[in-house]
């Protein structure tokens, strides 16, 4: 059926009203290319948005759709459960030797089902199933997915009561901080837990976003981690690090974690892990924790063989310095330059570390203005935030400095505007 560029009364038609980003973003995409998306009726967008931090290495990296070609071509499998295939070997010696054992992490991986709530789900259930306990603590302004036991812990009320999901078995307690200002949340937490009469005891497992970035970017200090990981050993907690926004190198280093130089029991991925924008989801299970017997846990799509290929072929980018100080470069050029934005301008709060940064404008319709505004004018970027007001920018780790300094001079010009 021929439609005009940039037709979307198909989509209004016949898709559910539940999509979102489409009433954000109207246009109708073809094609991508690193930091650029280009539309059916000829126009070009930079990408601050990324997939949600699912496109970290921009899009079709061109090494790792190389890798994927030829392995289609050659008709490599790419369905196979948890069945043992050449392709998750590959993975598997890769992520130890370039991820794991740099960062002094003997974890297990396991493969979930497709996408990172599927390890969250995994997560709360493996932490239950070894500790014999119940009770989760998870944190205000938290989000770990949509489906049930993720939303179980995810802090908004707008998506908790769309999943008709009530407070069961999960403890809510103030992040570091938050648009509240700080609060002592390990402090209340080891009270909590003291107190006989408490009403909590000791949990299976607390989960934490190292740096929370759909409750409007609040990136946790090394000391609060530190302090939340031996508050943990010391009740004989689980300590769930989800890393999936933040993780894969958002932050600087590959996990977003590290810079507080913790172990934690439990790790979820999912996202940019794949490299290509492709399902993949990890669990990384410290050794000791990996209680389950065949088959406890299982989901048809966990043995995704592309993006196993894809996720192999991004890792030797951490290899290669030429990458890893252009990302560092980046993330000076980005911090730097929302800093200089922020003390001009006392009406906004600029939040953030390495190339991820929210920018807090205070209102909704504000924010709602600088999103329409910077795509306009050729640039894609998220909200997030309690109420949508804080502007989330997620360039490509590896943006060329040229499309970097140009998208943020459209966000500069943005905030003016607005």
């Amino acid at each position: 059926m021929a439609t005009d560029p940039g037709d979307v009364s198909l989509f209004e038609k016949h898709e559910s009203n539940v999509r979102l980003y489409a009433e954000k973003f109207p246009a109708v995409f073809t094609h991508g290319r690193g930091a650029w998306l280009y539309s059916e009726d000829g126009r070009k967008f930079l990408d601050f948005f990324c997939g949600a931090s699912a496109l970290n290495y921009g899009h079709n990296p061109a090494h790792a759709k190389q890798r994927l070609l030829d392995y289609v071509t050659r008709d490599g499998l790419v369905h196979g459960l948890d069945t043992h295939t050449a392709a998750k070997r590959e993975l598997l010696a890769r992520l130890h030797e370039v991820v794991l054992a740099p960062h002094g992490l003997p974890h297990k991986v396991q493969f979930c089902g497709p996408t990172g709530t599927d390890a969250v789900e995994a997560a709360l259930k493996l932490a239950r199933k070894v500790t014999g306990r119940q009770t989760v603590v998870a944190f205000t302004g938290a989000f770990h997915g949509m489906s049930r036991g993720s939303l179980s812990v995810t802090g908004s009320l707008r998506a908790r009561a769309a999943g008709s999901v009530g407070i069961q078995d999960v403890v809510f307690v103030p992040y570091e901080t938050g648009p509240g200002g700080e609060f002592d949340s390990i402090g209340y937490l080891e009270r909590l837990f003291a107190d006989p009469a408490g009403g909590v005891g000791a949990p299976a497992a607390v989960i934490v976003e190292p740096v929370q970035v759909d409750g409007g970017v609040y990136p946790a200090s090394a000391a609060w981690l530190r302090e939340l990981r031996a508050l943990t050993e010391r009740w004989g907690t689980l300590l769930i690090c989800d890393d999936i926004q933040a993780g894969v190198g958002r932050t600087g280093d590959f996990f977003s974690f590290s810079h507080a130089g913790i172990t934690p029991d439990l790790i979820t991925l999912s996202k940019s892990i794949s490299g290509f924008g492709l399902p993949l989801s990890l669990l990384l299970i410290a050794p000791d924790l990996d209680v389950w017997q065949p088959g406890e846990h299982t989901g048809t799509f966990r043995g995704n063989q592309l993006a196993f290929v894809t996720a192999t072929a991004v890792l030797d980018l951490w290899t290669r310095p030429e990458f890893t100080d252009t990302v560092a470069e980046n993330a000076r050029t980005l911090q730097d330059t929302l800093r200089r934005l922020g003390e001009a301008r006392p009406d906004i709060t600029v939040r953030g570390r390495g190339m991820l940064a929210g920018i807090d404008v205070g209102e909704t319709e504000r924010a709602t203005a600088i999103q329409k505004h910077c795509f306009e004018q050729g640039l894609i970027l998220e909200l997030c935030g309690r109420d949508d007001q804080v502007v989330k920018l997620m360039p490509p780790l590896d943006i060329a400095d040229a499309d970097l300094r140009l998208g943020l001079g459209i966000v500069e010009s943005a905030v003016d505007a607005a």
